[in-house]
């Protein structure tokens, strides 16, 4: 069976676990974690990072920075995974889904206007498949009515938008080192600050509440409870497996990327003659190899295609269901339609992706899909 996803580890992973473990520090913001956090603030720009011990957390600290209250509303796509939406419905926020774009899953830049009303407080664009939104006009429409923008780039790193890296054009972000992403650590994440306003708040809120990041640097000479908060920030043995998949990151791009063209490559002669839709990529924005998906016809073509694959033994999966249709949250939604967030749900499917994927197996998928 060639499967959806295989982590990769670059065999430094458990030598630097043991140099965390026997340095007598692994409870967070070690060495390691500080190592993390300074390589995210020197190659892309943050002027805060911290680690965290899921994307999911770091949300939930992006929405706790944006004091986010019941009764604010908060605009993100309806196509996205449940971590963007419940960080802030935790919060007592209204979300206010927004339809997907008709040639990406991605956000429609074009319908958030109409969303916003006196309530709203942040809009969330989510860059999937590391494909960048367009943050020119997301953040212009952010500073007519005073908003924030949250980046929801979980499957974003070191991609691009207009050369500027993802996660450092708004005013915060949140990254995903979840084992199915490019750079993984089983579990992991990072927020990323970019106004300067958030950073104090952003430490206390990480440390538990507390201000003691500002007394181990001699801040301030005893440190308490000053604010909410939780236990956000990672052990040093999630943050050492980390640093040793970012000193690969490099490699590990360049891979990806390589698979995901021999895909584009392989695929587009069929796609075009089977209606089959391959990845868009606009001109502003960069490819960082995350995923490579098929929008099919319809949900028959898809199912039909998945059954193919795992006939063949290769797992191929389905990916959001849209969550203005979920359980949890349509009654609160209502009836207003989403038609491409819908059109995704039904008929995008992903194919494997990883970094040990071989040349042979990325042969066999393409052979499994194309053949008559």
């Amino acid at each position: 069976m060639i499967p959806f996803n295989k982590p990769y580890l670059t065999g430094k992973e458990m030598h630097y676990i043991y140099q965390a473990v026997y340095s007598g520090k692994i409870s967070g913001n070690g060495l390691f974690t500080k190592k993390c956090q300074r390589l995210f603030e020197e190659h892309y720009g943050f002027k805060k990072a911290l680690l965290t011990t899921s994307c999911t957390d770091a949300l939930e600290m992006c929405a706790i920075l944006a004091e986010i209250k019941t009764g604010d509303e908060v605009i993100m796509p309806s196509y996205t995974f449940v971590s963007t939406a419940i960080a802030f419905v935790r919060q007592g926020a209204k979300i206010i889904f927004a339809d997907s774009r008709n040639d990406h899953p991605g956000i429609d830049e074009n319908k958030i206007e109409e969303l916003i009303s006196s309530k709203t407080k942040a809009i969330v664009p989510v860059h999937y498949a590391g494909v960048a939104c367009n943050m020119d006009k997301i953040m212009d429409i952010a500073s007519k009515y005073n908003l924030l923008v949250i980046e929801d780039a979980a499957q974003a790193i070191d991609s691009a938008y207009k050369g500027k890296a993802l996660g450092s054009i708004g005013h915060m972000a949140a990254f995903s080192f979840h084992e199915t992403k490019n750079i993984n650590a089983g579990e992991g994440g990072l927020l990323a600050i970019n106004d300067e306003r958030f950073i104090r708040r952003s430490e206390i809120i990480w440390e538990k509440g507390t201000n003691r990041a500002e007394f181990f640097r001699g801040e301030v000479n005893k440190y308490g409870w000053v604010d909410t908060g939780s236990s956000f920030l990672p052990s040093e043995i999630i943050a050492a497996y980390l640093w040793a998949q970012l000193e690969n990151l490099e490699n590990i791009q360049t891979k990806r990327k390589k698979i995901w063209e021999k895909y584009y490559n392989g695929l587009s002669e069929w796609a075009g003659k089977n209606g089959v839709r391959l990845p868009f990529i606009p001109d502003y924005a960069t490819n960082n190899g995350h995923m490579f998906y098929l929008v099919c016809k319809t949900a028959g073509q898809r199912s039909d295609l998945i059954k193919r694959l795992k006939d063949n033994d290769i797992l191929a999966v389905f990916h959001y269901l849209s969550l203005h249709k979920s359980n949890y949250y349509k009654d609160i939604h209502g009836d207003r339609k989403l038609e491409n967030s819908d059109f995704y749900t039904d008929n995008l499917v992903r194919l494997p992706l990883y970094y040990e994927l071989e040349e042979q197996d990325i042969d066999n998928i393409i052979k499994t899909i194309t053949l008559k």
